[in-house]
């Protein structure tokens, strides 16, 4: 039974959690980045300025809207104040991942500095970011090129701030290249059989790498659409086409649900582990195009049994549980979604942060 009482203080909880998290350095990707020869100055940009803390921060963004607490406010500004002062790493898909709260925090707290680097890291986008064939964002990442490959995770990583930066800088063509993005990778990435989404594509080889229906992967399109919508003016082909696109992955996901209301981590392996962030991805995306108007009142059941299926998922101190680490392209074997070690990140606390919230919403609506 979901209670909105208990629900809020799960809220706070999890908030509190998140900002533990959020300032806990993820030893495997540094371990990584010095294999690499990083400089340890440029390495300690790196450190708290990736898309885990981007994704988290993106909760606590979420958190002060539904609140109007400030405190949650105070979080993020502290945040990139902290992070400015030591100097920003350099610029791919996963580093833009903070991007898009600072634009969001700029358009409640402006801030030159905030402006100066919206205008910086989206001109770098449009300009310097390095291409696919088509004219796809090249799934660069702090540690790897990815030459000619399209992932899913780029269009929350890196295309919903492009959209917001061209709001905040009057740019439309930012906001046409940001279509243009969700396009393309719907073009590559969607499996026409069920409506869900592969990990990734390459051009280099035309295949989509070991086939994975990826849990996490699937919920930045369940979340991104709903979020990039809001951002779309008008009712236009384009808004129409992705209504249908994100529609037909929702029926699909209602079909692959497990009984206890999670998703697996390879949606349409019953074998392979639940997972809670990919889950609450579901759950919000779900919820937000219900109320929405995106899709009918049908899918309400599947999302609320998800939020349920969350709460038990909360440790008592608010660490969000059964959250996969972060995961690289699965190139050649499915098998290694299956190996993904679970812990605690800020991005599965934020995840389950916007589903509570979006539940909230709902409950509130039909009180």
């Amino acid at each position: 039974m979901l209670e909105k009482t208990a629900i809020e203080k799960l809220l706070g909880d999890i908030g509190q959690s998140l900002l533990k998290n959020l300032y806990a350095e993820d030893e495997g990707f540094l371990k990584g980045m010095r294999a690499l020869d990083t400089d340890a100055k440029e390495l300690n940009k790196y450190r708290l300025w990736e898309w885990t803390q981007g994704i988290g921060l993106y909760g606590f963004f979420k958190l002060y809207q539904y609140t109007g607490d400030e405190t949650y406010l105070g979080y993020l500004v502290r945040y990139y104040d902290e992070r400015l002062a030591e100097g920003l790493p350099g610029k791919n898909v996963n580093t833009m991942a903070p991007m898009l709260t600072m634009a969001l925090l700029h358009t409640v707290r402006p801030d030159e500095r905030y402006l100066k680097e919206i205008e910086a890291w989206s001109d770098w986008v449009m300009k310097e970011m390095p291409r696919t064939k088509e004219g796809g964002f090249q799934h660069i990442t702090s540690d790897s090129v990815n030459e000619g490959e399209l992932w899913d995770d780029t269009l929350v990583m890196t295309v919903l701030f492009l959209a917001h930066a061209g709001k905040i800088l009057n740019r439309p063509a930012y906001i046409d290249e940001a279509v243009r993005q969700y396009l393309l990778h719907t073009k590559y990435l969607t499996d026409r059989r069920t409506g869900l989404w592969y990990h990734g594509w390459t051009f280099l080889g035309n295949h989509n790498f070991a086939g994975a229906l990826w849990g996490r992967g699937n919920s930045w399109i369940t979340i991104g659409i709903p979020d990039f919508l809001d951002l779309l003016e008008g009712e236009g082909g384009v808004k129409a086409y992705l209504i249908e696109t994100l529609a037909r992955q929702i029926e699909a996901l209602k079909t692959y649900q497990d009984e206890s209301g999670m998703w697996h981590t390879l949606i349409d392996d019953p074998t392979s582990y639940l997972e809670t962030s990919a889950t609450a991805g579901f759950c919000y995306g779900i919820l937000k195009s219900v109320r929405m108007g995106y899709v009918g009142d049908a899918y309400l059941d599947c999302a609320l049994r998800a939020a349920e299926a969350l709460t038990r998922n909360i440790a008592p101190d608010g660490t969000v549980l059964n959250v996969s680490y972060g995961t690289a392209m699965g190139r050649e074997s499915l098998d290694f979604y299956r190996q993904i070690p679970i812990m605690p990140m800020p991005y599965g606390h934020s995840m389950v942060l916007l589903a509570l919230i979006e539940t909230l919403i709902h409950l509130e609506k039909n009180a």
